[in-house]
């Protein structure tokens, strides 16, 4: 049975403002282009609001383009959480990094969240998936330590939480790939397969990567 939800896709610039102040990010600046204004798409929940916050759904929702597993839904919501605190700190990085290679890759890992998370805006309205707003408690702990870095210490701060994010998120995205039945999902990650292969290469070719920038291996 179909599950309808409210799709809750929250424009980037104004969240990015709010978490500039909230995580206490002086240095923080937005992207230039705007992401989509704030847009509400009613549902309905068959849950209490207080169940819904908190229980895990777990189940298979049916839609046209085939069904929509928790595991789909777990990496739109991954890649929308990504992008709230990577593309600013990629943005802030573009201004306060010491070297130039660093401030380089800065640019284009910010332009293709934004372009990624305005796919996953359009893809979380189609479906009903209801999106974050905000980064994880932990996101929010490595842009402050990354913020409150300078010199070279800011730069190789900044590459290693980015290589380890984007080192965990890369295996859901490569079994939602490889599971998933619905056609929307199985193109959306491919594109954000492509993004973040190549953030990962970035990163990497600042030299600055260390054994800390990568998550655990999979168990064998």
């Amino acid at each position: 049975m179909r599950h309808r939800r409210p799709v809750l896709a929250i424009g980037g610039v104004a969240v990015l403002l709010a978490l500039g102040a909230c995580a206490g990010l002086p240095g923080a600046q937005l992207p230039s282009a705007q992401l989509p204004v704030a847009t509400v798409v009613p549902g309905v929940s068959s849950a209490p609001p207080a169940a819904a916050a908190t229980a895990v759904d777990t189940s298979t929702w049916a839609t046209k383009w085939g069904p929509l597993s928790a595991a789909d839904r777990e990496l739109i919501t991954k890649v929308r959480l990504a992008t709230l605190w990577e593309m600013t700190m990629a943005q802030q990085a573009t201004t306060r990094a010491s070297t130039a290679r660093v401030r380089q890759i800065s640019v284009e890992i910010a332009a293709q969240h934004h372009v990624l998370d305005e796919k996953g805006l359009a893809l979380a309205a189609k479906l009903k998936v209801e999106l974050p707003i905000k980064p994880t408690a932990l996101q929010q702990e490595w842009m402050a330590d990354i913020s409150s870095r300078s010199g070279k210490q800011y730069d190789s701060t900044f590459v290693k939480w980015l290589r380890l994010a984007h080192g965990q998120i890369f295996g859901l995205i490569g079994a939602v790939r490889g599971s998933t039945q619905n056609t929307l999902v199985r193109s959306f990650s491919e594109q954000a397969n492509a993004a973040v292969l190549n953030h990962q290469r970035l990163l990497e070719s600042t030299g600055l990567v260390n054994p800390d920038a990568f998550p655990s291996p999979p168990a064998a």
